[in-house]
C-alpha cells in the first residue's frame, strides 16, 4: 500500500507495453479489456494501483490496457463524464469488448477477481475495507465495475450531469435495470479491496442536486449520456505503464440544456 516510483513499477513489469497494454504471449484472452481510471491529482494512489494491478491482470493472462482519464481544473470533479470520456478514447486505440471502470484508490486483493465481463454488468468491489468489507446497501454499483461495449451503449453510459460527490453509481445501477438487466456480483471473499485513505478532494463537494438527478433517471437517460457526451481534448499521451487522457469539459452551467 506505499507507492513505488513508476520507473520501479516498470522494472519489475517488463511486458507492459508502451500505454499500459499488455497481451499473453503463449495463448489467446478470451476478452479485450480496458480499465479506467477517472482522475484527480492523485500521483500516490495511481503509483499504488499501478503497482498491484498491473501484476494481477497478467496474471489473468488478460488483453488489455490502462487509460487514466483526467479533467482541467478549476472545475468542481465529475467522476462519470470522464468514464464515459475514456470509453469513447479507448475504443479509438483497439477494439476493447469489456471495459472496467475502475477507482484510484480501491486496490484489489485476491487475483481471483477477475477483471472481465459477463452477460450482466457487473460489481467487482463487492467488499471494501472501509465498509467493513460489507456490501453498504443492496445496490450498491460503485468502486470498480464491469459493462460490455454493448450494455454501454445499451444503457447510453454514466450520466454526465453529477458534479461534485455523490449518487453517479446509483444513476447508471437504476439504467442498468431499467434496461432490464441486472447487476452480478462474485462471493464477497474474492471481490475484497482496500482503499487507500485519503481526505475529501475540495475540488469533489457533494453535490446538493444529486437527489433531484436521481429521481429524473428514467426520462433524462436517453439524451444524457454517451449520445450527449461534449468534452476537448487537451493532451494524450502514451506514458510507460498507462495511457494518459487530459481533458477539458463543460462547466455546470452549460450542461443544464441536457437535464
Amino acid at each position: 500500500m506505499e507507492p513505488v516510483s513508476f520507473e520501479d513499477i516498470k522494472r519489475h513489469n517488463p511486458q507492459i507495453k508502451p500505454g499500459g497494454r499488455f497481451h499473453p504471449l503463449d495463448c489467446k484472452s478470451r476478452q479485450r479489456v480496458a480499465i479506467i481510471v477517472p482522475y484527480r491529482d492523485r500521483e500516490h494512489h495511481l503509483k499504488v494501483l499501478l503497482n498491484n494491478l498491473h501484476p494481477i491482470l497478467q496474471r489473468q493472462q488478460l488483453d488489455y490496457g490502462i487509460f487514466v482519464i483526467e479533467m482541467a481544473m478549476p472545475t468542481t470533479f465529475n467522476r462519470a463524464i470522464l468514464m464515459n470520456i475514456g470509453f469513447k478514447e479507448a475504443l479509438k486505440d483497439y477494439d476493447f469488448q469489456c471495459f472496467i471502470f475502475q477507482d484510484v484508490d480501491h486496490i484489489p486483493e485476491n487475483d481471483k477477481n477477475l477483471y472481465n465481463c459477463h452477460n450482466s454488468p457487473s460489481h467487482l468491489a463487492v467488499s471494501v475495507d472501509k465498509n467493513n468489507y460489507k456490501l453498504p446497501y443492496p445496490s450498491a454499483f460503485g468502486g470498480v465495475v464491469s459493462l460490455t461495449k454493448d450494455q454501454m451503449i445499451k444503457v447510453n453510459g454514466w450520466s454526465n450531469l453529477y458534479f461534485g460527490w455523490g449518487c453517479e453509481d446509483d444513476d447508471i445501477y437504476r439504467r442498468v435495470h431499467l434496461h432490464g438487466m441486472k447487476v452480478s456480483r462474485g462471493p464477497a471473499e474474492i471481490g475484497r479491496y482496500k482503499m487507500v485513505k485519503h481526505k475529501r478532494d475540495p475540488t469533489n463537494h457533494v453535490n446538493k442536486d444529486r437527489g433531484n438527478l436521481l429521481k429524473g433517471v428514467r426520462t433524462r437517460m436517453t439524451k444524457d449520456g454517451l449520445n450527449s457526451l461534449t468534452y476537448e481534448l487537451l493532451k494524450r499521451e502514451t506514458r510507460p505503464l498507462y495511457a494518459y487522457i487530459y481533458v477539458r469539459i463543460p462547466v455546470p452551467g452549460d450542461m443544464k440544456s441536457h437535464q
